[in-house]
């Protein structure tokens, strides 16, 4: 793939803005446009200029005579990219699908990208962008998969092929977020009610016992609760997908349905008392949880 000379973004978030600043800074020549469904949002905007790359007022005008597009939204909005593009590609691009959902929805957005021309790519993301950024490891799957994982690997990427097979990828992921996310919600729930009988001391002490080597009387608190309060409408988001994923199989997504709900709550409660992320900040989990427990009475 020597031909590359226009990529597209779809989804200024958090990975989008990491993709956009850090491929334009490797090769300032490459023709790079973004597009993001908040086209109204100056703050987006904002980002694609402190990006260095252009800023497409649709989807349609994004992907037109890119040789690769990322697709990089919450897991809502992954098939709705999939069936934005499609009607507006020329044969050959390669889509790179990195959301966080079901094989089944990655199955449903192949076919319509395949279906238009282009060369459907499972991503798999296994790890935070930050702060390994372009080297974060990525999973791939699908027919063109060894393709794009040279160009990638060529281009500050970290990404390896698991498998010709579009959705296997997927299925890692999203059998890993059950423990992941699902950790995340289980802290925040046991530590939310031990600060409240006043023993989180000696929660924590007894976690740090049973597993020294996680950082239970370290930093691991305050990272895995501060996860949900940055990112838990997106993180609630993939868990949905995550409980298809079980569902699809005749697993029972018990435990699973359970972190959507509290994923999503704690989201909620912040943003029910005016608490954006960035007040958080230097994160502290106690000090949050003395935010999220004030005023209740039950």
């Amino acid at each position: 793939m020597n031909n590359v000379t226009r990529i597209t973004l779809i989804g200024l978030g958090e990975v989008g803005t990491i993709l956009a600043t850090d491929l334009k800074k490797l090769n300032p020549a490459l023709d790079i446009v973004a597009f993001d469904k908040q086209t109204g949002s100056a703050g987006i905007r904002q980002r694609a200029r402190a990006a260095g790359v252009s800023f497409a007022s649709s989807a349609a005008d994004a992907v037109k005579d890119s040789q690769i597009i990322f697709s990089a939204v919450t897991a809502a909005e992954a098939l709705n990219v999939a069936v934005a593009v499609a009607g507006h590609l020329a044969p050959g691009p390669f889509f790179l699908d990195l959301n966080s959902v079901s094989p089944h929805t990655k199955h449903e957005a192949m076919a319509l990208i395949e279906q238009a021309g282009g060369n459907y790519i499972d991503v798999a993301v296994m790890a935070p962008y930050p702060p390994a950024r372009l080297k974060t490891p990525l999973l791939l799957g699908g027919k063109q998969a060894y393709a794009i994982s040279e160009w990638l690997n060529e281009n500050g990427f970290n990404s390896k092929v698991h498998s010709t097979t579009v959705g296997e990828a997927s299925a890692i992921k999203m059998c890993r977020s059950v423990m992941i996310k699902g950790l995340e919600a289980l802290t925040a729930e046991c530590l939310s009610a031990a600060r409240q009988y006043g023993v989180e001391k000696e929660v924590l002490a007894s976690l740090h016992a049973s597993f020294p080597s996680l950082g239970w009387n370290a930093q691991l608190p305050h990272y895995l609760i501060s996860r949900i309060a940055e990112h838990g409408k997106r993180r609630a988001e993939e868990m949905r997908e995550v409980v298809k994923t079980l569902a699809d199989v005749g697993v029972a997504p018990n435990m699973s349905s359970g972190t959507v709900l509290a994923q999503q709550e704690l989201v909620d409660s912040l943003a029910e008392k005016g608490i954006r992320y960035s007040d958080l900040e230097p994160f502290e989990w106690e000090r949050t949880v003395d935010l999220l427990m004030s005023g209740r009475t039950s």
